[in-house]
């Protein structure tokens, strides 16, 4: 049987925590620092967790 692939784009978007959790980066958090406030950017730099649906379709992708 052959092995299984991880999706290139997922592997650069997606991380698990030690508890299975997949986190993921804010939207707006690349570039146009100058219409933020420095407040905005720094709540925006933390990473969330995906949506409960979609959790298994990025762990598959990820060959978890």
């Amino acid at each position: 049987m052959p092995k299984n692939k991880t999706h290139s784009g997922a592997k650069k978007r997606f991380r698990v925590t030690g508890t299975g959790k997949v986190m993921r980066e804010q939207a707006g958090h690349v570039h146009k620092f100058h219409e933020k406030t420095p407040q905005k950017a720094r709540a925006l730099s933390k990473d969330i967790e995906v949506a409960k649906a979609d959790a298994p379709k990025i762990k598959k992708m990820l060959g978890l």
